[in-house]
């Protein structure tokens, strides 16, 4: 049986993460780690068993490097990935794609231009209990639904912002609340709901000195006709567990957290699926999430590479959630309703 190599670029909190997940794989073995800068590089080697290099090119020509994990800035994806797809690297990169449509596209090129596979860090797609949500919505179980909310209404101290020099710039984070923390949620409200016909959103910068958004709230119309709501900030204390709400003609469901907490469908008991699982959530910690779901994700990527099938969460699908919050950033910024598609260049 085959087994991938992976390299990492980045060193950051988040490739310890992936790191992590890809030692209890069974198919693949960490081969090394690349940061440009010297210093963190340095500092890297004491966290790391494996080589960490400052030199893209050589480490791109580690022998048996299969696979490249992006977990550079968000506004930095886009330069790792085209040299590596160039190199014939299947990527993993982590979310966002990108920070706008433009740098998407380019990357979604380069990687269909080279014949690699692309696949995105959604990990919250593969709880126990979402994949259960799912399913029930995929079967008609709720009905036709009427209407998806997404609730992110998160905190983090001065100090998350003040320690980064990316964190909440436009630049390196795309903006702020919706495009880092947000994301995940919306990701999984579109998976549920299906693709946004247009919408109409707010934005502030209520709290921190920073760029982006600490708080944002939007109202959805999907093309199936639903309506949705959605909230999403690192402003409100001390911090809630993210939120997925699901209502259709027969039923309803509610996720917090990755669990689910409620589920009634007509005719039948209330809460009757209700389980023990879920996950640790990022509302007031960005470090209290773990690594399993980032494993399911990387065992499921690997298939597909071994496969070549489509991935579970491919460049295409993570998208979608890039243009949905772009939508909400412009419609603030003209204080108007975005229909979809719109000219992401607009801003």
């Amino acid at each position: 049986m085959k087994q991938y190599g992976i390299g990492i670029i980045g060193t950051g909190s988040i490739a310890l993460k992936h790191a992590q997940a890809i030692s209890e794989l069974k198919l693949a073995t960490l081969v090394g780690l690349y940061n440009p800068n010297s210093k963190s590089a340095e500092s890297a080697k004491n966290r790391f068993e494996e080589p960490v290099f400052t030199d893209l090119d050589e480490f791109l020509k580690i022998p048996g490097l299969d696979v490249v994990c992006i977990c550079t800035p968000s506004g930095m994806h886009l330069e790792p990935s085209l040299a590596a797809s160039k190199a014939g690297k299947h990527i993993l990169v982590e979310k966002p794609i990108e920070v706008n449509l433009e740098r998407t596209d380019q990357l979604l090129a380069s990687c269909e231009e080279n014949q690699v596979q692309l696949a995105v860090i959604f990990q919250n797609r593969f709880s126990e209990d979402y994949i259960k949500l799912k399913k029930a919505v995929a079967q008609g179980v709720f009905g036709r639904l009427l209407m998806g909310n997404a609730y992110v209404n998160w905190f983090r101290d001065d100090a998350y912002y003040g320690t980064s020099k990316w964190k909440g710039t436009l630049k390196g984070d795309g903006g702020g609340a919706l495009i880092n923390q947000g994301i995940h949620t919306i990701d999984l409200l579109l998976d549920l709901m299906g693709d946004v016909s247009a919408v109409f959103g707010q934005v502030q910068t209520a709290l921190y000195p920073i760029e982006g958004e600490d708080l944002g709230t939007a109202i959805v119309n999907f093309k199936s006709g639903a309506l949705g709501n959605i909230t999403s900030a690192t402003s409100l204390y001390p911090g809630y567990p993210e939120k997925i709400e699901v209502f259709g003609t027969e039923g309803s469901a509610i996720l917090e957290a990755g669990k689910l907490i409620s589920w009634n469908i007509k005719g039948k008991e209330s809460n009757q699926i209700i389980t023990n699982s879920g996950s640790a959530s990022g509302s007031s910690d960005p470090n209290a999430i773990g690594h399993q779901l980032h494993l399911a994700q990387w065992e499921l990527f690997l298939e597909s590479i071994k496969n070549r099938t489509k991935p579970v969460v491919d460049g295409i699908t993570a998208r979608k959630s890039v243009e949905l919050i772009r939508g909400i950033y412009l419609s603030s910024q003209r204080n108007k309703k975005i229909m979809f598609p719109f000219d992401d260049s607009l801003f």
